[in-house]
């Protein structure tokens, strides 16, 4: 037995519901798809298929293989498609989405370094902060930052994004350091409107309990806050690929990093593994490891 070809049977049944639609897709007789199913499940010693006149049902065992064997096979599948593409040369338009703030600050010399690699690639970069549908609206790879949550989009963590507070030393010396978070609620805060602070960290939590004051600033843009915790207005909670160049130049110290909230990630995303457009796959192996570890906006000590 073949057992690549038994878990592609397997795993092709469930996915068609029948043993029929199964032998169709593989372009095999429906009794040698039976056959590879009895085998597999021979080897394993256990029953993966409940089979009834009309249906097929999948037994807890059978839900549980089913689950690791169709992402052993799409590992497999990205495994020949690399090496398929060494055969390419990656060409074509490459339409990227990317955060507003990320790519101007941290981008365009990635995007210089992979059109020298990639001669062929045309860039087409679209900027925007909200998540965009990447199949509804044209893209062929998405930069998110954030704790991605389960689809059926395909994710590549590039690199982590670490969340740290901080304020001007100015401000600092007029207001005092914050020691433990509850001093929080004595300070004025640069509030980020697109910041989730439902998260289970106590500076989240206590940056909810201040007492609102006058004057409070809110934006949807992170550098316009950076800018305002340098000018000292106040204290702000921002990625370090923001404000990671003015703590390493001394415009902003970070205060309660015993507190700082659990990293997240800059993820690339996109819509399928299998037949993957060398230009794709080009874009996304090109951003591993390319900010280094860590990455360079985090070297301030």
């Amino acid at each position: 037995m073949d057992r690549i070809d038994a878990m592609r049977a397997f795993v092709t049944v469930v996915n068609e519901g029948s043993f029929t639609r199964a032998a169709q897709r593989l372009e095999l007789s429906p009794q040698l798809v039976s056959k590879y199913v009895s085998q597999l499940e021979q080897h394993l010693g256990a029953r993966l298929l409940n089979r009834t006149t009309r249906k097929i049902h999948l037994t807890e065992a059978g839900a549980r293989y089913h689950q690791r064997a169709q992402a052993v096979l799409g590992e497999i599948e990205d495994m020949e498609s690399q090496l398929g593409d060494l055969q390419a040369q990656a060409r074509g338009r490459l339409r990227i989405s990317a955060p507003v703030s990320f790519a101007i600050r941290h981008l365009a010399p990635l995007l210089r370094d992979f059109q020298q690699a990639h001669p062929a690639v045309d860039i087409d970069l679209q900027l925007n902060d909200r998540k965009v549908d990447i199949v509804e609206e044209g893209f062929d790879v998405a930069l998110r930052i954030g704790r991605l949550k389960s689809s059926s989009l395909i994710a590549r963590r590039v690199a982590p994004v670490r969340l740290v507070m901080c304020a001007a030393p100015a401000y600092l010396a007029r207001h005092g350091t914050p020691r433990r978070p509850e001093d929080l609620k004595a300070h004025r805060y640069l509030h980020y409107s697109y910041m989730d602070p439902s998260g289970r960290e106590p500076v989240f939590r206590w940056l909810q309990a201040r007492t609102p004051g006058h004057g409070e600033l809110v934006s949807n843009n992170g550098d316009v806050l950076v800018a305002a915790a340098i000018a000292g207005a106040g204290i702000v909670l921002q990625p370090t690929f923001l404000c990671g160049a003015a703590i390493q130049a001394g415009q902003l110290a970070v205060i309660l990093p015993e507190y700082e909230p659990e990293p997240m990630a800059l993820y690339a995303v996109y819509a399928h593994r299998r037949l993957l457009p060398s230009k794709v796959r080009g874009f996304v192996d090109f951003l591993d490891g390319y900010f280094g570890n860590p990455p360079y906006w985090d070297r301030f000590g």
